[in-house]
């Protein structure tokens, strides 16, 4: 046991410092970009998809939080809110950059998350009509940052690198052990043998509003224990502490609940026609 835990920590420290390079770098552009985005969103009107999916990748601190408070105040559409949470990864580019992917499949994957937000955001706008009206945004612009911008930036990159090397640690350390008792080459049988079981299992641990799963589904991934589809199906639908904000602030239930059985279809439907076409990156 100790030795599993030491090898989880030589991984995880290995790491560090490329994910504090990476946070430093995003607390920097979130500091020049402070407030710009949800401005960009709010005056993009019919093209806010569009909008919402590019500034949604983005590697700004809770951006799908500022998205779900515009919602919530009729200020957006449900097909913006929809691009913003479909192309919002959370920690996924962080722990892509730390594992040191190519540069071009990080590209891929984002430019493929916010290709399907904008097209699912114009999709559901042009079904539903986008039935909520724009209204003055009031106190709701009061929400609109997460803070991460006040304050020290190396400071809070260092608390972000804290934060989630503890999570990775605790992932790594839960995946040695199960991998020595169970196997490697059993976890993966098992997680590859019924693909759409697995996509649709990664899509309901995506909606955890949590960086833990995010975390969870892409080191799965870049270990090799998780398909593409899988991995593309349980980020789709993560829309990090966005979920928990527009549970808050949107008083009609029927309607959080539709957005949310919105990101699980696109997710799982995503995910699917990935595996069965055999896309991998």
């Amino acid at each position: 046991m100790l030795h599993l835990i030491e090898h989880a920590l030589e991984h995880t420290l290995t790491l560090l410092p490329f994910l504090y390079v990476t946070y430093l770098a995003m607390e920097f552009l979130e500091h020049k970009l402070r407030g710009r985005s949800g401005r960009w969103v709010r005056k993009a009107g019919k093209l806010g998809p569009l909008a919402g999916g590019l500034v949604g990748i983005l590697p700004q601190c809770g951006f799908s939080t500022v998205a779900a408070n515009l919602y919530a105040g009729h200020i957006i559409s449900v097909g913006t809110l929809l691009a913003v949470f479909l192309s919002t990864s959370d920690e996924m580019l962080p722990l892509l950059i730390s594992y040191q992917t190519a540069p071009s499949k990080m590209v891929q994957i984002l430019a493929l998350k916010a290709a399907i937000g904008i097209a699912a955001g114009f999709l559901v706008d042009l079904l539903l009509r986008n039935r909520k009206q724009p209204e003055d945004i009031g106190h709701l612009c009061e929400h609109e940052h997460c803070h991460c911008h006040q304050g020290n930036l190396f400071l809070s990159a260092l608390r972000h690198t804290v934060s989630i090397g503890l999570f990775l640690l605790i992932i790594s350390i839960i995946l040695e052990i199960v991998l020595h008792e169970v196997g490697e080459d059993t976890l993966y049988t098992v997680l590859q043998g019924n693909s759409i079981l697995t996509v649709v299992l990664s899509a309901i641990v995506g909606l955890i509003p949590n960086c833990a799963a995010s975390v969870t589904i892409t080191t799965l991934y870049l270990d090799g224990l998780l398909s593409f589809g899988a991995m593309m199906a349980g980020l789709l639908v993560g829309a990090g502490m966005g979920l928990l904000v527009l549970l808050r602030m949107n008083r009609d239930w029927k309607d959080n609940l539709r957005i949310i059985g919105l990101l699980l279809a696109v997710g799982i439907a995503c995910g699917v026609v990935l595996d069965g076409l055999s896309i991998a990156l």
